[in-house]
C-alpha cells in the first residue's frame, strides 16, 4: 500500500510510524490516562485496515485523521488531545513556506500528484518542470494572497474547484477561437516580425502553426482553428502552380491540351496540400510551448463554412488529406506508427455528407475509418447544433468549440452579424454536486439551500477570475489582443470591453451529477423516476447563470467540466468528509459532468439519446462519448453511429483503443492490473511489460486524448469502463 506525502511524493505505507506517533503522544499524558501497548497496536491495525479500504493511496492528512478517530475510539481523549496539538504545531512550522518541499520533490521526479496532473505533460522534461515550478509558486501566491479565504477553503475542502490556479497570478484567460482568417488575410505580427498575407497554401499552413504556438504560450486552455480559413489559399496556390506549369511547358516546347494541363496542375495542388497538412500535423506534435507541452489545439472541419463551391471543394481536399495523414499516425521513437494526441479533429456531419449518395459521403466514410483506428475525429451534428445554438437574430449557428468542449454562447456584433472567431473564455470554477448532496443528508430542502450557498461561492470565485482580467493591457499578449488572434486593440489599450456583453464567457462547471442523483434518489439518473431530479439540478444551474448575467452583463455559461486529475481530488475529499458510501463515494473518481456512469450497462444509442437532453442544458460546453471495441473491420457500424449522432445529439465521440508495447511489438489494448502494493498499473498482456516508458498508450479522458498516463483515480475510471456497442 502506498501513501502520498505532503510534498506529493509517494512512499510505502509503514505502520511503525503510526505506532511511534501514538506512543509519542501517549508518553505526554499521566500514566493512568495512557493507552496500553496492546491498545496502541490495535489502533494501528485499525488504521491500516481503514487505509486499505479507502480505495486510493491515502494522504498523510487522511491517515492522521483516522489515527485521531482510533485514539478517541479507545476512550483515551487526553492522548488524542496531545496528538492533535502535535499535528497543529507541525502544521504551523510547515506554513512558514508551503512550496519548497513540493518543488524539490518535483525536480527529483518524486511528486506523484504533479506527475499525474496532466496526461499530456512529461514531468521529467526540464521545460515541464520549469512550468510546474512556476505553477507551485503561483498557486501559493494565489491561495495565500489573491483569493478570498472562503473560496480558498472551499477549494481545499473539495466543495468547489478553482481551475488553473497556477496561472491565476498572471492576467491570462482560458480557451479561445483563433481568428485565423483575419490573421492570414490581413497579416499579423509574430515576435515583432510582420507576417503578410501568404502567397501559397503551404506557407499559410506554416504561419498557422506559428500562430498556434504563440497563442498557446499566452493562455492556458484549448484553442481551435478552422480549416475553412486555410481553404482560400488552395486556389492562390493553384493559380501560381498553373503559371509555373505553363512557363515550364513553354520552355520545353510542349503544348498540352487544356485537360492535360489541368491534370498536371491539380496533381501539383494535391502535393501542395499534402505538404501543408503535414506541416500542421508534425509541427503541432513537435512544438513545445512555454508551459512544456504541445499546444492544446483543435482543428475544425466544416464544409458549409466555405464561402463558395470552389472553396468548398478545396476545403474537402484539405479535410481528406488531414484524415489520411491522421489515419496513418506519427512514428514513435521505434519507428512504429502510433496515435498522436494532437491536434484534436472535429468533423461536422451535414446534410450533404451524412447519407449514401450525398456529394461528400465518401469523406464521412474516411472520417469513420480514421475514428476506428485513431479515436478522431469527433463529430458535431450541424442539424442539432442549428437547433441548440440560436442567436439574437433567431438564426441557428454551427461553430467549433474552443479546444475540447468549451462552447461560446451565440453572439451578434454591432452590425448584426454572427461572430465566434476571435472570442474567448475568461475562466472556469466547478461545483462538486456530490458534496452538495452528501452534505444535505438526503434532506431535499436542505439540498437546495446548500446548493445555493455553494453556487454563491462559485459566483464569487468566477468574479475573481473576471476582475483579475479587468485592466489587462493589450501589451500583455500582443498576438492575442493587438495582432488579430482575438482582437486588434491599440498598444496600451485595456481589454475590458471584450469582457462584457457576451463577447467572452465565464464558465460555471459542474461534476458528479450521477452520484448526486444516486445519493438523493437512490437511483441512477438514467432511471425515469430519478431523471426529473437530475434535470431540475441542471435547470437550477442554468437559472443561476442567467441571474448572474443580468447582474453583471457578462455571459455566464454552464459547462460540463472535463475533470482530469480533479476527479481523484474530489473523490478523496468526499471520502474524507463522508466516508465510503456505496455507489456514491466508493470509487477513486466521480463522474464527469452529466455522463452516465462508466460502469453502467447501456447501449450506445440509448446513451447518446439520454445524454443529448443534458448536453442541451450545458450551453457552455459538453461532449458525450460511447466506448466501443475494435471497429476497424466494422465500419458500417461506425457509420450507423455517425448517422445517429447527426439526428440526435450535437457533439459526440467514439472511444476506441490505440496502444503499442515497445518491448514485444504488441499493438492491441494495454491492460490495467493491480500490483502487489494494490496500485493500478499498465501491463502488456503479451509480454507482461509494466514500464510506462516502454509503451505507447492513448486514451480519451476529457475530450482530448492523453498519452502520458493518469493518476490512480482516473486510471480506475478507465478500468471500470464498459462497452456500449
Amino acid at each position: 500500500m502506498k501513501v502520498i506525502k505532503r510534498n506529493g511524493s509517494e512512499v510505502t505505507f509503514d505502520v511503525t510510524k503510526i505506532v511511534n506517533a501514538i506512543s509519542k503522544a501517549n508518553r505526554e499524558v499521566p500514566p493512568e490516562e495512557r493507552l496500553s501497548q496492546q491498545q496502541i497496536l490495535d489502533a494501528s491495525d485499525q488504521v491500516t485496515t481503514q487505509c486499505g479500504k479507502c480505495g486510493h493511496a491515502p494522504s498523510v492528512e487522511e491517515i492522521q485523521d483516522i489515527v485521531e478517530d482510533q485514539i478517541m475510539a479507545e476512550g483515551c481523549f487526553a492522548v488524542a488531545r496531545k496528538y492533535i496539538i502535535y499535528r497543529y504545531v507541525q502544521e504551523l512550522k510547515r506554513t512558514s513556506n508551503t512550496t519548497d518541499d513540493r518543488i524539490l520533490s518535483l525536480i527529483e521526479c518524486n511528486n506523484e500528484v504533479v506527475k499525474q496532473e496532466n496526461s499530456n505533460k512529461n514531468p521529467i522534461v526540464n521545460s515541464v518542470q520549469r512550468d510546474y515550478m512556476a505553477g507551485e509558486v503561483s498557486k501559493d501566491l494565489t491561495m495565500r494572497m489573491l483569493l478570498p479565504a472562503d473560496v480558498v477553503e472551499a477549494h481545499n475542502e473539495g466543495l468547489i474547484h478553482f481551475h488553473d490556479a497556477d496561472y491565476y497570478v498572471q492576467h491570462m484567460h482560458n480557451c479561445d477561437l483563433v481568428n485565423l482568417e483575419d490573421m492570414l488575410q490581413n497579416g499579423t505580427v509574430i515576435s515583432g516580425t510582420l507576417i503578410e498575407k501568404p502567397h501559397s497554401f503551404s506557407t499559410a499552413c506554416n504561419i498557422a502553426t506559428q500562430i498556434i504556438a504563440q497563442v498557446a504560450s499566452c493562455q492556458y486552455g484549448g484553442q481551435s482553428i478552422s480549416l475553412a480559413h486555410l481553404a482560400p489559399f488552395v486556389d492562390i496556390s493553384r493559380k501560381k502552380i498553373r503559371r509555373e506549369t505553363i512557363a515550364e511547358m513553354n520552355e520545353l516546347g510542349l503544348e498540352p491540351s487544356a485537360e492535360q494541363l489541368n491534370n498536371v496542375v491539380e496533381e501539383r495542388v494535391k502535393e501542395e496540400i499534402c505538404r501543408g497538412v503535414q506541416t500542421i500535423q508534425y509541427q503541432v506534435v513537435t512544438l513545445m510551448t512555454t508551459n512544456g507541452q504541445a499546444p492544446f489545439v483543435t482543428v475544425f472541419m466544416y464544409l458549409n463554412e466555405a464561402k463558395n463551391e470552389r472553396e468548398k471543394k478545396d476545403l474537402a481536399m484539405i479535410i481528406e488529406e488531414t484524415l489520411r495523414q491522421r489515419y496513418r499516425g506519427v512514428k514513435n521513437e521505434k519507428g512504429v506508427w502510433i496515435t498522436p494526441a494532437f491536434p484534436k479533429l472535429i468533423y461536422v456531419l451535414e446534410a450533404d455528407n451524412i447519407a449514401e449518395g450525398t456529394p461528400y459521403f465518401e469523406l464521412t466514410k474516411m472520417a469513420a475509418k480514421c475514428t476506428a483506428k485513431r479515436m478522431v475525429p469527433d463529430y458535431i451534428s450541424e442539424k442539432v447544433m442549428l437547433q441548440n445554438k440560436v442567436d439574437q437574430n433567431g438564426d441557428g449557428q454551427c461553430y467549433t468549440c474552443m479546444g475540447c468542449r468549451s462552447f461560446l454562447t451565440p453572439y451578434v456584433d454591432a452590425e448584426g452579424k454572427p461572430k465566434y472567431y476571435g472570442r474567448f473564455n475568461q475562466g472556469v470554477v466547478t461545483i462538486n454536486l456530490v458534496d452538495v448532496a452528501c452534505s444535505s443528508q438526503r434532506n431535499m430542502d436542505h439540498f437546495w439551500e446548500i446548493f445555493d450557498e455553494r453556487l454563491e461561492l462559485c459566483h464569487k470565485a468566477l468574479m475573481c477570475r473576471h476582475n483579475r482580467l479587468k485592466g489587462t493591457l493589450s501589451d500583455a499578449a500582443p498576438i492575442l489582443w493587438q495582432y488579430g488572434a482575438l482582437a486588434r486593440l491599440k498598444k496600451g489599450e485595456k481589454i475590458d470591453k471584450l469582457l462584457y456583453g457576451g463577447y467572452s464567457t465565464l464558465s460555471l462547471g459542474y461534476a458528479g451529477l450521477y452520484e448526486c442523483t444516486k445519493y438523493m434518489t437512490g437511483k441512477s439518473h438514467t432511471d425515469p423516476t430519478a431523471t426529473p431530479f437530475a434535470l431540475a439540478v441542471m435547470k437550477h444551474l442554468n437559472d443561476k447563470c442567467a441571474e448572474w448575467k443580468n447582474e453583471h452583463n457578462i455571459d455566464f455559461s454552464l459547462y460540463g467540466t472535463p475533470l482530469e486529475s480533479t476527479t481523484y481530488t474530489f473523490s478523496k475529499a468526499l471520502q474524507r468528509r463522508f466516508g465510503i458510501i456505496p455507489g456514491v463515494t466508493d470509487k477513486g473518481y466521480i463522474t464527469n459532468s452529466y455522463h452516465v456512469h462508466v460502469s453502467e450497462k447501456i447501449d450506445a444509442f440509448t446513451k447518446l439519446k439520454f445524454e443529448s437532453q443534458f448536453q442541451r442544458l450545458s450551453p457552455g460546453g459538453a461532449i458525450s462519448y460511447i466506448e466501443v471495441p475494435d471497429m476497424k473491420d466494422n465500419l458500417k457500424a461506425v457509420m450507423r453511429v455517425l448517422q445517429y449522432i447527426y439526428e440526435n445529439i450535437m457533439y459526440a465521440e467514439l472511444n476506441t483503443k490505440s496502444d503499442y508495447c515497445q518491448c514485444c511489438g504488441y499493438d492491441g489494448e494495454i491492460q490495467i492490473v493491480t500490483d502487489d502494493d494494490g496500485k493500478l498499473v499498465w501491463e502488456c498482456p503479451q509480454c507482461g511489460n509494466r514500464d510506462q516508458n516502454k509503451m505507447n498508450v492513448a486514451r480519451r479522458t476529457c475530450g482530448y486524448i492523453g498519452t502520458q498516463f493518469w493518476n490512480q483515480g482516473r486510471t480506475q475510471e478507465i478500468k471500470d469502463r464498459v462497452l456500449h456497442l
